[in-house]
């Protein structure tokens, strides 16, 4: 198992807690920005040195509303950028293990953000007009279609892997205070109405199902089952309607790759 994140200490704090909770764990930290379209190379090019074999994959990393625009340094917006692009590119790095490893599986976090999301394609990046929370909708959004585009071009080009989606409802992480701050509306509104949102271990459950459950239905969304989808156990999540445009998606696909230089193989219809 891998844990992969950007800042080492953390990611050492991970590695520790889940060998003291699970004796015998065969797991490693590996540095990872989704941030650095370089850094996300380096990372498949290490894992491609020690790896033959890829069972799942779990694209989890997200930044959420910093109140001012900010890059990525390859240009790309922040949030569509991490949440994203970074997926993206990494999911596609990876594909030949994923394709050649029997029952692997994507599954790719979406948040309840993206049923107001629209994808701009006239001004993708935000460089026109940067609006946090519509931004921030969008790169969710953009998560989710890839997540059924993947599970499309999969079973039409016979990868064999499949991708799921999955989102936390509302949970107790600390997303809220990192990017917009402590201070700000929605930093106070996290500190101090900490009991509407679920705890973090329940957030998790809907990705975990998707991750492992025998019953989790490829190309299918799970997130909590109660209060919109906002906490409860894991079940099946409703799709936004504009999430299943095929058109949009494919058309997201291509504008993708051409964004971050990786390709996928041949598209699927």
């Amino acid at each position: 198992m891998i844990v992969a994140g950007r800042n080492p200490a953390k990611g050492a704090n991970a590695v520790a807690r889940i060998e003291a909770a699970v004796p015998g764990a065969k797991i490693r930290f590996e540095p990872l920005d989704l941030a650095s379209l370089p850094s996300i190379a380096a990372f498949a090019d290490r894992f491609t040195k020690r790896y033959t074999r890829l069972d799942l994959l779990i694209n989890n990393a997200g930044v959420m509303v910093p109140p001012q625009r900010q890059q990525t340094e390859d240009g790309f917006e922040l949030q569509l950028g991490i949440n994203y692009l970074g997926h993206f590119a990494l999911t596609g790095q990876l594909l030949p293990f994923l394709r050649s490893t029997s029952g692997s599986r994507v599954v790719t976090l979406s948040s309840v953000a993206a049923r107001s999301g629209k994808i701009d394609f006239d001004d993708i990046n935000a460089i026109a007009r940067y609006r946090r929370m519509p931004v921030y909708s969008q790169s969710k959004l953009a998560c989710l279609m890839f997540s059924l585009e993947l599970q499309r071009r999969s079973e039409s080009g016979q990868w064999g892997l499949a991708s799921l989606g999955a989102h936390p409802g509302i949970a107790r992480t600390e997303l809220l205070h990192n990017a917009p701050g402590r201070r700000s509306a929605v930093g106070l509104t996290r500190s101090l109405l900490w009991f509407l949102f679920q705890p973090v271990a329940q957030g998790a459950l809907p990705t975990l199902f998707a991750a492992t459950a025998r019953e989790a239905v490829p190309g299918a969304y799970y997130g909590p089952r109660s209060f919109g989808e906002t906490r409860g156990a894991p079940a099946m999540a409703r799709i936004p309607p504009q999430a299943l445009d095929e058109e949009a998606a494919r058309q997201l696909w291509e504008v993708s790759q051409i964004m971050t230089g990786v390709t996928f193989g041949s598209p699927s219809h």
